[in-house]
């Protein structure tokens, strides 16, 4: 049983979020195998469903070897205005079953329901109501994970799925992680593991028989963190938006890319998505910092203040870009993640004697733009080059 004193995280992910809405409103798709995402050469799968999993399908991949592996498979281009609109219900089931939700994308989120418990029951129940409110209201499946912490909530959502309810407690706990693959530590992507195997490291009985100093000396600094996860150790508070001190968006790749224009892509469209919330907050930035992970998990940042505070999606892109620049003539290496988040919150814009006409016409492209989004959904329209986060690919 739960300890009063302990946390009761959730890790709440729709599964195969993209495909699984084609599905569910094309029913002449269920039980196929379906790819959403981009054609043309450098078109990516932003979602598979379980049916093309099996062939090998997931997210991140190049279009062109997902159709290799699975040439049956049915290839729909997607439709971000309705995925945006069942995330906003999905979201709202969330909040009434705790204030305390920290959205990781359109369909997954961390829950912290340890002051609901007494009104809704432990975590299984909270569970088990979120996934029944989900399926009757939205008509999609969510997995979820019951742990004392995110780390562990991450990963008990994912090692039943789909349609899973894991539940990990706090007793035993590291005893209950030693036998789990080095593949499902989060964070590391596919050449570190590959890196900790070649090391003798293959599951987290491993890393838990190791020391912090031992991983920092074999790994550099970063990885010494790994030792307290693979106890199951995370005391990390979740960052509801309503009271954070940033807002950010990251997205890992499922290999690392090395194409600017590509990446550039990516930054433009968490900048947009940022900046939309930021103003939704009623807020403006001061800061801007760039999250650069690389595949050794080595993971940097770099930062820019502002000569006034914004919520103008032109002012924060312009910064951003221009700290993505500085970092890639000099610095570049491939990317495995790549995360934007504003921070320095101040009230509304002061009125200005002398309005900067850029900034003015910012904001009116950006009232334009929040409205389109309220009527038709989050990503009905956006930059020519965005390319917008749908799904997180770790």
């Amino acid at each position: 049983m739960e300890s009063p004193r302990s946390r009761t995280i959730l890790h709440c992910d729709l599964d195969a979020f993209f495909a699984s809405v084609e599905q569910m409103d094309d029913p002449s798709l269920r039980g196929r195998p379906v790819l959403v995402g981009g054609t043309g050469l450098r078109g990516v799968v932003a979602a598979a469903s379980y049916e093309a999993r099996r062939f090998g399908c997931r997210s991140a991949m190049p279009t062109s070897i997902a159709l290799q592996r699975c040439p049956d498979a049915v290839l729909l281009p997607g439709r971000s205005a309705r995925y945006g609109e069942l995330s906003r219900q999905f979201m709202s089931i969330l909040e009434d079953a705790s204030p305390l939700v920290e959205p990781l994308s359109l369909d997954e989120a961390f829950v912290d329901v340890t002051g609901s418990r007494r009104l809704l029951g432990d975590g299984v129940q909270i569970a088990r109501w979120i996934r029944q409110r989900t399926l009757d209201e939205v008509g999609l499946v969510v997995s979820i994970g019951v742990a004392p912490n995110k780390f562990v909530a991450k990963i008990a959502s994912d090692l039943e799925k789909p349609d899973a309810l894991c539940v990990i407690e706090p007793s035993g706990l590291a005893e209950r992680l030693a036998s789990l693959p080095i593949e499902r530590m989060w964070g590391l992507g596919p050449r570190s593991v590959e890196r900790f195997r070649l090391e003798g490291f293959s599951t987290f009985g491993d890393l838990q028989r190791s020391s912090p100093g031992q991983l920092a000396a074999r790994f550099g600094d970063s990885a010494a963190r790994f030792h307290s996860l693979s106890l199951g150790i995370d005391e990390r508070p979740l960052a509801p938006e309503r009271t954070a001190k940033s807002i950010g968006q990251e997205r890992t790749f499922g290999e690392d890319i090395s194409e600017l224009d590509t990446l550039r892509g990516i930054l433009l469209g968490e900048v947009e998505q940022v900046a939309e919330r930021l103003r939704r907050k009623g807020s403006h930035a001061t800061r801007v910092t760039l999250k650069i992970r690389f595949g050794d998990f080595q993971t940097i940042t770099r930062s820019r203040t502002l000569g006034s505070p914004t919520s103008v999606t032109g002012t924060l892109w312009e910064a951003g870009l221009s700290v993505f620049e500085d970092w890639a003539r000099t610095q570049f290496r491939p990317v495995r993640l790549l995360g934007f988040t504003v921070s320095g919150f101040d009230g509304p814009d002061a009125p200005s004697l002398f309005p900067d006409p850029g900034d003015e016409r910012g904001k009116r492209i950006d009232d334009v733009t929040d409205r389109i989004h309220d009527r038709f959904g989050e990503a009905s329209i956006s930059r020519a080059k965005s390319v917008r986060r749908e799904r997180r690919d770790r």
